[in-house]
């Protein structure tokens, strides 16, 4: 009798725990509710006046993707429609969100047919947070070689190497500069907006390189200082804006006479008798010069041109020559702009001509 009664027990103890086992089946285990995606169109999206000023949009987005997701509010579980890149397109920011950028976007770049929605930072990157991550560094538009030029080689590669550096290197290299630091010259002074050469009893005026007027007003010159390798005075010749500067070397020897001029901060190398200067290409890019100056014939003699296509020069005073033909700059992604309260990220690039080039 004991043994029947241990024998009913024990079966009830299994079948009130499998029936327990049923009852703790996982949440997991079940099926998931769906929410259908409505199916949305342009016309969905608020209708906006389109943006006709690029100088009035706050920050630029661009993407690498070949489609991108735009949605009517900041919501992942909003309502969107995916729409294919188009290398055309114009991607205006006006403002940022936790995990969105607001645009205005025109359709068909019709102006008159714009509107505002949403897109997923993930998907995009703002102006001011390029980088020169995966860029192709040695991508030239052109190149000129002792006055023969070259449209049809796109890379750098035939005159030299060029990398992205860290700014530590950057600022160490920069120690070991060997290009000439421009000093001013105690006997050339600003007196009622103009330049006065006075020394020994000479007095004269420098005027600038040419009589130039532009939209704001005429080129005014600020003096920069003297290479006292060259033995010429420099200036910088600038609008109101700023735009288009012009450096002009003057010799001031037995009369006041323009020699050279270069379109960017002139970066001069004593040992080779070479004036160089990088600078921002209106168009696309950034110029990369080197000239030879020989003093006896007062002639510029140019050794090499290259247009780089993916960065721009941020600060052309700051770049230098090292030992080795080694040139450094600080430069920004072509793209890159800063914006209210966000500032552009700038990168450090090191060229290394190729040995005896010249």
């Amino acid at each position: 009798m004991k043994t029947s009664y241990q024998f009913i027990l024990s079966s009830m103890i299994v079948v009130f725990g499998g029936c327990n086992t049923k009852d703790k089946t996982p949440e997991t285990a079940k099926p998931e509710a769906r929410v259908a995606q409505k199916i949305i169109t342009f016309a969905d999206f608020k209708k906006i006046k389109g943006v006709d000023n690029v100088q009035d949009v706050p920050f630029q987005l661009f993407t690498k993707l070949d489609s991108v997701r735009f949605f009517v509010t900041p919501d992942k579980d909003a309502a969107h429609l995916k729409k294919a890149y188009n290398k055309f397109d114009n991607f205006y920011g006006f403002e940022e969100f936790d995990d969105f950028y607001s645009i205005h976007y025109s359709i068909d770049n019709n102006i008159s047919n714009s509107i505002e929605a949403f897109v997923l930072k993930s998907e995009f990157t703002a102006a001011f947070d390029l980088t020169l991550k995966g860029v192709n560094l040695y991508e030239i538009r052109g190149s000129t070689f002792k006055e023969s030029d070259d449209f049809n080689n796109k890379s750098f590669d035939k005159y030299g190497s060029i990398a992205e550096v860290s700014e530590q290197e950057f600022k160490t290299a920069s120690k070991n500069r060997i290009d000439e630091v421009l000093v001013k010259n105690p006997h050339i002074t600003l007196k009622e907006n103009n330049w006065i050469y006075n020394e020994n009893g000479k007095k004269e005026v420098i005027t600038q390189r040419e009589n130039i007027s532009t939209e704001t007003g005429p080129l005014a010159n600020e003096y920069i200082g003297q290479s006292t390798y060259l033995n010429l005075e420099v200036f910088k010749e600038n609008s109101g804006k700023g735009v288009d500067s012009f450096y002009s070397f003057f010799s001031i020897k037995d009369a006041i006479m323009f020699e050279l001029g270069t379109e960017g901060y002139p970066q001069i190398l004593p040992t080779k008798s070479w004036v160089s200067f990088v600078s921002s290409n209106n168009d696309v890019g950034s110029n990369f010069v080197i000239s030879k100056y020989w003093a006896q014939t007062k002639k510029q003699e140019n050794l090499l041109y290259a247009n780089f296509t993916n960065f721009k020069i941020a600060d052309d005073k700051k770049a230098f020559w090292t030992e080795n033909d080694t040139f450094y700059a600080e430069v920004y992604p072509t793209n890159s702009a800063p914006s209210i309260g966000k500032k552009q990220k700038s990168a450090f690039i090191k060229i290394q001509l190729k040995a005896n080039l010249f």
